[in-house]
């Protein structure tokens, strides 16, 4: 009797694929809580490694100067979120001037739509208006909302809670960390993953260095330019622009949305609103094309087919944060992919 050899391929097929994509699809959106938290935490670990290194370099414990730095840094978001508070209690109590002026211009533009619907219902055939009679469209029920509502304060206080512990976690032990992390993998391929965990180090630090100072930048001109144009609560409005534009093409309509309610209560002509938006534009586009390139450089080198790419499939899955952090983790793919045996072509596209 013949006994024929059973060669056994490791290799998966293309359905076999698609079903594991389509589960790690799934685990990012169901745990999304537990996915956004870690990737937060490991942002601001690799933006505060350098400030740690440092203080280890004049022979201060890891654990005790990873401490040191994140009291250092959560005293200076405490300071900056004190001036903020400060300025939007002032824009509480000076509220009812600028709601009344919002309810007045909310009630012109409802007072317009309802003619504007009465003038399609006048040359809307009666069939269409005996079909359009019967929908009649319910509101969303106030449960709904509230634990639509609770839903994202709890995302919210779990990043807040488990995220200072993640950071210190990860500084402290950095060095146990990356070498467990590099012997994870054969060892003719060690070699390979540390270079790549250096150069993810080397971007994400990067990006986050650079977000952070354009960011430090946009505030200031933005103040500036508020100031000029006697704006009430330029500092509010000059960190709101500032923050609000790091978030890619997006950002620049969502930075005018604060300075327009403010100006409804200043303005009369519609000039100073062009005047706003278009300042608001052009800082955004500097921002975006010539302080990013200039100040991170190369290493955050994705072309803009996959940055809007990754923008919208990220914002998708994750909302507002997958916004902020659809670039990082493009970035960290495309680093993988060029020290990945047969995904180079990837990184390529990635970078082209």
């Amino acid at each position: 009797m013949q006994i024929e050899d059973v060669k056994v391929s490791a290799r998966s097929n293309p359905s076999q694929r698609i079903i594991a994509a389509a589960i790690v699809f799934a685990f990012l959106y169901f745990a999304s809580d537990v996915v956004v938290t870690m990737l937060l935490a490991v942002l601001i670990a690799y933006f505060l490694d350098p400030a740690v290194g440092l203080l280890e370099r004049i022979h201060i414990p890891r654990a005790i100067g990873a401490l040191v730095v994140l009291f250092a840094v959560t005293a200076g978001f405490a300071g900056l979120g004190y001036l903020v508070v400060l300025r939007a209690n002032q824009f509480i109590d000076a509220w009812p001037k600028y709601s009344s002026v919002l309810r007045h211009v909310t009630t012109a533009f409802d007072r317009q739509l309802t003619t504007l619907e009465k003038g399609i219902d006048a040359i809307t055939p009666a069939t269409e208006k005996n079909r359009t009679a019967q929908r009649t469209a319910e509101p969303p029920p106030v449960r709904e909302w509230l634990l639509r509502g609770a839903g994202s304060l709890y995302s919210i206080l779990v990043v807040a809670t488990f995220v200072p512990f993640l950071v210190f976690f990860m500084l402290a032990a950095k060095r146990r960390i990356w070498k467990a992390t590099i012997e994870l993998f054969p060892d003719e391929n060690q070699d390979r993953v540390s270079g790549a965990l250096d150069e993810v180090s080397s971007v994400l630090r990067s990006f986050v260095a650079g977000n952070a100072l354009v960011a430090v930048i946009l505030m200031l001109l933005s103040w500036g330019f508020f100031l000029w144009i006697h704006l009430d609560y330029p500092f509010v409005l000059g960190c709101a622009s500032g923050l609000l534009n790091l978030v890619p093409y997006l950002g620049a309509v969502l930075a005018w949305i604060p300075p327009f309610l403010i100006g409804l209560a200043q303005w009369n002509t519609i000039g100073p609103y062009f005047g706003v938006a278009a300042m608001v534009t052009f800082l955004h586009i500097v921002g975006l094309n010539v302080l990013m390139p200039a100040i991170v450089g190369r290493r955050v080198h994705l072309n803009a087919l996959a940055v809007t790419a990754s923008l919208l499939f990220w914002g998708w899955l994750w909302g507002a944060i997958g916004l902020i952090l659809a670039i990082p983790i493009t970035a960290t793919v495309k680093v993988i992919c060029d020290h990945a045996e047969g995904w180079e072509p990837v990184g390529r596209w990635l970078g082209a």
